[in-house]
């Protein structure tokens, strides 16, 4: 197995497009070290990204929010412009893995990663982030839901990495939220979670909305009949109704000893109904 670590975009893209064999992306490591000690990859490189400048800042710009894909998730949660502006996306970011985990992990890592529970991918979804590939054939800026193509697969071709996550500036009374059930407090994967954001107009109505799931399908799942549930309402009782069926419409989980599909499908409406009424009051909702 070679090891390197470039200085440049550019030199890592090169590396991973002159090899032959398995190679893998180490940004934090908490995905691809559990992996490689336990036997389930045999890399024949592994390309370092955590010296690359561009990969290791949050910049706030005019449209948005610049998140280096070596960004550690503890230094997300430090970002008071960040957590003022999506706080749902960091609270997601937040939840993944232990205190000493989250001075390594990387969104950007857990979106590649490809879990269909991965904390952080449904928040990012909802609030309309955006991923900027760099590969051989040069940069090309993607949604991050067309990033994970199955469990443990993405659409990136030989060659081509994640150099950052970006996230828009949020209009004017924009809310966000994510919520995940584990069957323990701490450490533990999501059974199922939801994601949603809000935008508000006049009199506290609800304008625009995006509701994703995880881990009740191989991907996430953003669900545009929920949001066009609640679109048009002050999160009413039956507004809120309406966005549980559709989010329990759109599940295809999987049976395991985890959760059944049943289970699954159903707390997935019932989260998806309180992250909507949190998002809501972030919004500036009553």
């Amino acid at each position: 197995m070679k090891y390197e670590a470039p200085t440049s975009t550019k030199d890592a893209v090169a590396l991973l497009a002159k090899n032959k064999g398995s190679a893998y992306v180490l940004a934090g490591g908490s995905d691809l070290l559990v992996r490689l000690k336990g036997g389930f990859i045999e890399p024949d490189l592994i390309v370092d990204i955590k010296r690359i400048g561009a990969m290791q800042e949050i910049k706030k710009t005019a449209s948005g929010f610049r998140i280096g894909a070596a960004v550690p998730c503890v230094a997300m949660g430090e970002s008071q412009a960040l957590n003022k502006a999506w706080p749902g996306v960091v609270e997601a970011a937040k939840l993944i893995g232990s205190d000493q985990v989250q001075g390594r992990c990387t969104v950007t890592g857990n979106l590649c990663n490809a879990s269909p529970a991965a904390d952080s991918v449904p928040a990012l979804v909802t609030a309309r982030a955006k991923a900027v590939v760099v590969g051989p054939k040069g940069r090309r800026t993607v949604a991050v839901e067309k990033i994970p193509a199955g469990p443990g697969r993405t659409t990136l071709t030989k060659g081509e990495l994640i150099e950052a996550i970006t996230l828009p500036a949020p209009k004017p009374k924009t809310g966000d939220a994510y919520l995940r059930f584990t069957p323990r407090t701490e450490m533990d994967i999501a059974v199922c979670s939801a994601a949603v954001s809000v935008t508000l107009g006049k009199g506290g109505v609800v304008e625009e909305a995006r509701v994703a799931l995880g881990a009740v399908a191989p991907t996430v799942v953003l669900v545009p009949a929920a949001a066009k549930a609640i679109i048009g309402t002050k999160l009413d009782a039956a507004a809120l109704d309406a966005l549980a069926a559709a989010c329990r419409a759109a599940c295809s989980p999987i049976d395991d000893k985890r959760g059944t599909v049943e289970f699954r499908t159903d707390v997935a409406g019932v989260l998806a109904k309180r992250a909507a009424k949190v998002a809501y009051q972030r919004a500036g909702g009553k």
